[in-house]
Protein backbone atom coordinates (compact mmCIF):
# COMPACT_ATOMS: atom_id res chain seq x y z
CA UNK A 1 0.00 0.00 0.00
CA UNK A 2 1.52 3.53 -0.85
CA UNK A 3 0.98 6.82 0.53
CA UNK A 4 -0.95 7.86 -2.35
CA UNK A 5 -3.87 6.15 -0.86
CA UNK A 6 -3.96 7.12 2.67
CA UNK A 7 -3.46 10.88 1.44
CA UNK A 8 -6.71 10.17 -0.48
CA UNK A 9 -8.07 8.63 2.96
CA UNK A 10 -7.02 12.00 4.68
CA UNK A 11 -8.88 13.90 1.98
CA UNK A 12 -12.21 11.53 2.14
CA UNK A 13 -12.75 11.67 5.88
CA UNK A 14 -14.29 14.57 7.83
CA UNK A 15 -12.48 13.59 11.40
CA UNK A 16 -8.80 12.09 11.86
CA UNK A 17 -7.78 10.50 15.02
CA UNK A 18 -3.89 10.25 15.12
CA UNK A 19 -2.74 7.18 17.54
CA UNK A 20 1.17 6.29 18.44
CA UNK A 21 2.83 3.51 20.75
CA UNK A 22 2.97 2.87 24.16
CA UNK A 23 6.21 4.23 26.00
CA UNK A 24 6.34 7.71 24.05
CA UNK A 25 9.47 8.85 22.73
CA UNK A 26 10.50 11.73 20.83
CA UNK A 27 9.51 10.15 17.34
CA UNK A 28 6.33 9.24 17.92
CA UNK A 29 5.37 12.07 19.63
CA UNK A 30 6.90 14.34 16.95
CA UNK A 31 5.07 12.54 14.18
CA UNK A 32 1.78 12.71 15.69
CA UNK A 33 2.02 15.88 16.74
CA UNK A 34 3.71 17.26 13.95
CA UNK A 35 0.90 15.53 11.51
CA UNK A 36 -1.74 16.87 13.03
CA UNK A 37 -0.44 20.47 12.67
CA UNK A 38 0.18 19.77 8.92
CA UNK A 39 -3.18 18.51 8.23
CA UNK A 40 -4.84 21.08 10.42
CA UNK A 41 -3.31 23.80 8.69
CA UNK A 42 -3.96 21.83 5.53
CA UNK A 43 -7.37 21.35 5.76
CA UNK A 44 -8.84 23.62 8.20
CA UNK A 45 -12.56 22.37 7.80
CA UNK A 46 -11.73 18.51 9.21
CA UNK A 47 -11.18 17.81 13.06
CA UNK A 48 -7.75 16.22 13.67
CA UNK A 49 -6.92 14.91 17.14
CA UNK A 50 -4.06 12.84 19.21
CA UNK A 51 -5.93 10.84 22.63
CA UNK A 52 -3.83 9.41 24.03
CA UNK A 53 -3.40 9.42 28.00
CA UNK A 54 0.14 8.74 28.38
CA UNK A 55 2.67 11.60 29.73
CA UNK A 56 6.29 12.35 29.75
CA UNK A 57 8.19 15.09 31.50
CA UNK A 58 11.23 14.83 28.77
CA UNK A 59 8.50 15.50 26.01
CA UNK A 60 6.46 18.15 28.05
CA UNK A 61 7.55 21.24 26.27
CA UNK A 62 5.94 19.94 23.42
CA UNK A 63 2.90 20.73 24.68
CA UNK A 64 -0.49 18.33 25.63
CA UNK A 65 -2.98 16.45 23.52
CA UNK A 66 -6.48 16.28 23.21
CA UNK A 67 -9.09 15.93 25.87
CA UNK A 68 -10.63 12.59 25.51
CA UNK A 69 -14.11 12.58 23.31
CA UNK A 70 -16.50 10.19 23.65
CA UNK A 71 -16.51 6.72 21.54
CA UNK A 72 -19.07 7.27 19.39
CA UNK A 73 -16.43 10.21 18.13
CA UNK A 74 -14.39 7.26 16.93
CA UNK A 75 -16.67 5.22 14.84
CA UNK A 76 -17.02 7.78 11.85
CA UNK A 77 -13.21 8.45 11.78
CA UNK A 78 -10.28 7.41 9.77
CA UNK A 79 -7.18 6.19 12.28
CA UNK A 80 -3.73 6.53 11.29
CA UNK A 81 -1.36 5.05 13.70
CA UNK A 82 2.07 6.13 13.33
CA UNK A 83 5.39 4.28 14.51
CA UNK A 84 3.88 1.43 15.50
CA UNK A 85 4.31 -2.24 14.37
CA UNK A 86 2.00 -4.41 16.39
CA UNK A 87 -1.55 -3.69 17.61
CA UNK A 88 -0.18 -4.70 21.38
CA UNK A 89 1.97 -1.48 21.52
CA UNK A 90 -0.81 0.80 20.08
CA UNK A 91 -1.04 3.38 23.45
CA UNK A 92 -4.34 4.08 22.48
CA UNK A 93 -7.03 0.86 22.47
CA UNK A 94 -9.82 2.74 21.23
CA UNK A 95 -8.28 2.77 17.44
CA UNK A 96 -10.23 -0.06 16.74
CA UNK A 97 -13.41 2.10 17.08
CA UNK A 98 -12.31 3.63 13.72
CA UNK A 99 -14.37 3.33 10.81
CA UNK A 100 -11.10 2.32 8.65
CA UNK A 101 -7.58 2.51 9.98
CA UNK A 102 -3.99 3.41 8.12
CA UNK A 103 -0.64 3.01 9.43
CA UNK A 104 2.54 4.77 8.86
CA UNK A 105 5.84 3.07 10.45
CA UNK A 106 9.08 2.29 10.08
CA UNK A 107 9.81 -0.59 11.75
CA UNK A 108 9.65 -3.96 10.31
CA UNK A 109 6.00 -5.23 9.65
CA UNK A 110 5.25 -8.16 11.90
CA UNK A 111 1.56 -9.87 11.89
CA UNK A 112 -0.17 -10.11 15.14
CA UNK A 113 -0.47 -13.50 17.35
CA UNK A 114 -3.60 -14.22 14.84
CA UNK A 115 -1.51 -14.13 11.79
CA UNK A 116 -3.13 -10.52 10.81
CA UNK A 117 -1.71 -7.05 10.10
CA UNK A 118 -4.10 -4.87 12.28
CA UNK A 119 -4.49 -1.73 9.63
CA UNK A 120 -6.81 -1.46 6.49
CA UNK A 121 -4.24 0.63 4.74
CA UNK A 122 -0.26 0.70 5.40
CA UNK A 123 2.89 2.60 4.83
CA UNK A 124 6.12 1.01 6.02
CA UNK A 125 9.92 2.05 5.04
CA UNK A 126 12.14 0.13 7.22
CA UNK A 127 14.93 1.80 5.97
CA UNK A 128 13.91 4.98 7.01
CA UNK A 129 15.70 6.83 10.22
CA UNK A 130 12.53 7.57 11.82
CA UNK A 131 8.22 7.79 11.85
CA UNK A 132 8.78 11.77 11.52
CA UNK A 133 11.29 11.70 7.98
CA UNK A 134 8.53 9.52 6.53
CA UNK A 135 5.46 12.49 7.94
CA UNK A 136 8.28 14.67 6.38
CA UNK A 137 8.55 12.59 3.37
CA UNK A 138 4.68 12.50 3.20
CA UNK A 139 4.34 16.00 2.70
CA UNK A 140 7.08 16.70 0.57
CA UNK A 141 5.16 14.52 -1.55
CA UNK A 142 1.83 16.76 -1.98
CA UNK A 143 3.78 20.10 -1.96
CA UNK A 144 0.96 21.69 -3.18
CA UNK A 145 -1.60 20.18 -0.84
CA UNK A 146 0.43 19.87 2.55
CA UNK A 147 1.82 23.26 4.50
CA UNK A 148 4.46 22.22 7.08
CA UNK A 149 4.64 25.96 8.91
CA UNK A 150 7.38 26.22 11.59
CA UNK A 151 5.23 24.14 14.75
CA UNK A 152 5.05 21.63 12.40
CA UNK A 153 8.51 21.61 11.34
CA UNK A 154 9.84 21.24 15.08
CA UNK A 155 7.79 18.67 16.03
CA UNK A 156 8.97 16.60 12.67
CA UNK A 157 12.77 17.69 13.47
CA UNK A 158 12.45 16.55 16.94
CA UNK A 159 11.54 12.98 16.14
CA UNK A 160 13.96 13.45 13.48
CA UNK A 161 16.83 14.29 15.89
CA UNK A 162 16.29 11.91 18.87
CA UNK A 163 15.21 8.85 17.12
CA UNK A 164 18.38 8.84 14.74
CA UNK A 165 20.99 10.10 17.32
CA UNK A 166 21.52 12.99 16.11
CA UNK A 167 21.50 11.91 12.72
CA UNK A 168 24.57 9.40 13.75
CA UNK A 169 22.67 5.63 13.62
CA UNK A 170 22.10 3.44 10.43
CA UNK A 171 19.28 4.54 8.66
CA UNK A 172 20.34 8.21 7.64
CA UNK A 173 20.48 8.30 4.59
CA UNK A 174 20.78 11.59 2.02
CA UNK A 175 17.17 11.44 2.06
CA UNK A 176 17.32 11.98 5.53
CA UNK A 177 19.21 15.17 5.87
CA UNK A 178 17.31 16.85 2.76
CA UNK A 179 14.08 16.45 4.98
CA UNK A 180 15.63 17.81 7.75
CA UNK A 181 17.06 20.96 5.53
CA UNK A 182 13.54 21.39 4.47
CA UNK A 183 12.14 21.82 8.12
CA UNK A 184 15.13 23.69 9.02
CA UNK A 185 14.41 25.87 5.53
CA UNK A 186 10.68 26.72 7.55
CA UNK A 187 12.45 28.18 10.53
CA UNK A 188 13.01 25.67 13.30
CA UNK A 189 14.57 27.00 16.57
CA UNK A 190 17.24 24.51 17.00
CA UNK A 191 19.09 26.85 20.20
CA UNK A 192 15.78 26.43 22.13
CA UNK A 193 14.97 22.69 20.86
CA UNK A 194 18.45 21.21 21.75
CA UNK A 195 18.03 23.10 25.22
CA UNK A 196 14.84 21.12 26.21
CA UNK A 197 15.56 18.17 24.87
CA UNK A 198 19.94 17.73 26.46
CA UNK A 199 20.50 20.21 28.85
CA UNK A 200 20.87 17.95 32.02
CA UNK A 201 21.08 19.00 35.57
CA UNK A 202 22.81 17.45 38.17
CA UNK A 203 21.03 15.07 39.69
CA UNK A 204 20.81 13.21 35.83
CA UNK A 205 24.84 13.81 35.68
CA UNK A 206 25.06 11.87 39.10
CA UNK A 207 23.12 8.53 37.43
CA UNK A 208 25.06 8.91 34.55
CA UNK A 209 28.02 8.46 36.57
CA UNK A 210 26.17 5.30 38.27
CA UNK A 211 25.24 3.49 34.74
CA UNK A 212 29.43 3.68 34.43
CA UNK A 213 30.13 2.93 37.74
CA UNK A 214 27.93 -0.69 37.54
CA UNK A 215 28.19 -1.51 34.01
CA UNK A 216 29.52 -4.78 33.11
CA UNK A 217 31.33 -5.53 29.79
CA UNK A 218 31.42 -8.91 28.60
CA UNK A 219 34.15 -11.14 27.36
CA UNK A 220 33.52 -10.30 23.55
CA UNK A 221 32.26 -7.05 23.65
CA UNK A 222 28.78 -6.48 25.52
CA UNK A 223 28.10 -3.61 27.61
CA UNK A 224 25.16 -3.69 29.83
CA UNK A 225 23.88 -2.23 32.84
CA UNK A 226 21.07 -3.57 35.48
CA UNK A 227 18.63 -0.12 36.63
CA UNK A 228 16.13 -2.00 39.98
CA UNK A 229 13.11 0.42 40.77
CA UNK A 230 15.33 0.59 43.95
CA UNK A 231 17.97 2.16 42.04
CA UNK A 232 15.57 4.66 40.15
CA UNK A 233 13.58 5.56 43.00
CA UNK A 234 16.94 6.63 44.75
CA UNK A 235 17.70 8.81 41.44
CA UNK A 236 14.12 10.14 41.28
CA UNK A 237 13.77 8.65 37.80
CA UNK A 238 10.79 8.08 35.80
CA UNK A 239 11.01 4.97 33.62
CA UNK A 240 11.62 7.21 30.61
CA UNK A 241 14.65 8.70 32.28
CA UNK A 242 16.18 5.24 33.40
CA UNK A 243 15.54 4.11 30.09
CA UNK A 244 18.03 7.15 28.86
CA UNK A 245 21.07 4.78 30.15
CA UNK A 246 20.83 3.49 27.47
CA UNK A 247 22.49 6.20 24.74
CA UNK A 248 24.91 6.16 27.66
CA UNK A 249 26.84 3.17 26.91
CA UNK A 250 27.19 3.93 22.99
CA UNK A 251 30.95 5.09 23.26
CA UNK A 252 33.04 2.36 24.40
CA UNK A 253 35.55 1.37 22.20
CA UNK A 254 35.46 -2.68 21.84
CA UNK A 255 31.65 -2.56 22.41
CA UNK A 256 29.54 -3.83 19.27
CA UNK A 257 26.24 -4.44 21.84
CA UNK A 258 25.18 -2.34 24.48
CA UNK A 259 22.19 -3.53 26.66
CA UNK A 260 19.94 -1.43 29.51
CA UNK A 261 17.77 -3.43 31.94
CA UNK A 262 15.36 -1.45 33.27
CA UNK A 263 12.91 -3.03 36.06
CA UNK A 264 9.19 -1.89 35.72
CA UNK A 265 7.62 -2.37 38.62
CA UNK A 266 4.66 -3.99 36.92
CA UNK A 267 2.50 -6.93 38.55
CA UNK A 268 4.53 -9.43 36.32
CA UNK A 269 7.79 -8.52 38.14
CA UNK A 270 9.08 -7.62 34.33
CA UNK A 271 11.97 -6.38 32.84
CA UNK A 272 12.34 -3.84 30.17
CA UNK A 273 15.38 -4.13 27.74
CA UNK A 274 16.50 -1.71 25.69
CA UNK A 275 18.98 -3.42 22.80
CA UNK A 276 21.47 -1.31 20.59
CA UNK A 277 24.75 -2.22 18.30
CA UNK A 278 26.62 -1.40 16.02
CA UNK A 279 27.28 -3.03 12.82
CA UNK A 280 25.47 -6.21 14.78
CA UNK A 281 22.02 -6.77 13.88
CA UNK A 282 19.75 -7.49 17.16
CA UNK A 283 16.34 -7.30 16.38
CA UNK A 284 16.10 -11.14 15.82
CA UNK A 285 17.53 -11.53 19.14
CA UNK A 286 14.97 -9.16 20.58
CA UNK A 287 12.08 -10.93 18.53
CA UNK A 288 12.92 -14.01 20.90
CA UNK A 289 12.30 -12.21 24.21
CA UNK A 290 8.28 -10.68 23.23
CA UNK A 291 10.33 -7.93 21.31
CA UNK A 292 11.64 -6.61 18.04
CA UNK A 293 12.50 -3.47 16.46
CA UNK A 294 14.91 -2.40 14.07
CA UNK A 295 18.74 -3.75 13.08
CA UNK A 296 20.60 -1.91 15.45
CA UNK A 297 17.80 -0.52 17.68
CA UNK A 298 15.25 -3.09 19.30
CA UNK A 299 13.32 -3.47 22.71
CA UNK A 300 12.39 -6.47 24.41
CA UNK A 301 11.15 -7.81 28.12
CA UNK A 302 12.29 -10.73 30.19
CA UNK A 303 11.20 -12.15 33.26
CA UNK A 304 14.16 -13.23 36.63
CA UNK A 305 17.73 -13.17 36.22
CA UNK A 306 18.02 -16.31 33.97
CA UNK A 307 16.76 -14.59 31.16
CA UNK A 308 18.96 -11.41 31.41
CA UNK A 309 21.82 -14.05 31.93
CA UNK A 310 20.72 -15.74 28.56
CA UNK A 311 19.99 -13.02 26.07
CA UNK A 312 23.51 -11.05 27.70
CA UNK A 313 24.82 -14.36 26.60
CA UNK A 314 23.27 -14.83 23.42
CA UNK A 315 24.82 -11.17 22.23
CA UNK A 316 28.04 -11.83 23.63
CA UNK A 317 27.89 -14.65 21.05
CA UNK A 318 26.89 -12.81 18.43
CA UNK A 319 29.30 -10.25 18.85
CA UNK A 320 31.69 -13.09 19.50
CA UNK A 321 30.79 -14.34 15.84
CA UNK A 322 30.59 -10.83 14.21
CA UNK A 323 34.41 -9.94 14.85
CA UNK A 324 35.50 -13.35 14.13
CA UNK A 325 34.21 -12.67 10.54
CA UNK A 326 34.42 -9.21 10.30
CA UNK A 327 37.89 -7.10 9.55
CA UNK A 328 35.63 -3.29 9.53
CA UNK A 329 34.71 -2.79 13.40
CA UNK A 330 36.37 -0.67 15.88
Amino acid sequence: MSKEVIFEKIKEYQRIMLFRHIRIDGDCVGATKGFQEVLRTSFPEKEILIIDDEKSDYLAFLGPDDAPVPDEMYKDALGIVIDTATKDRISNPKYVLCKEIAKIDHHIEVPGKDGHFYADHSWVEEERSSACEMIAAFCASFPDELKINQRAATFIYTGMVTDSGRFQYPGVSGDTMRYAGMLLDVGVDTEWLYANLYLKDFESLKFKAYVYEHMIISESGVASVYLSRETQQSFGLTFEEASSAISYLDGIKGCLCWLAFIETGDAQNSIRVRLRSRFVHINTLAEQYRGGGHACASGATVYGEEEIRELTAKADEMVRKYKETHEVWL
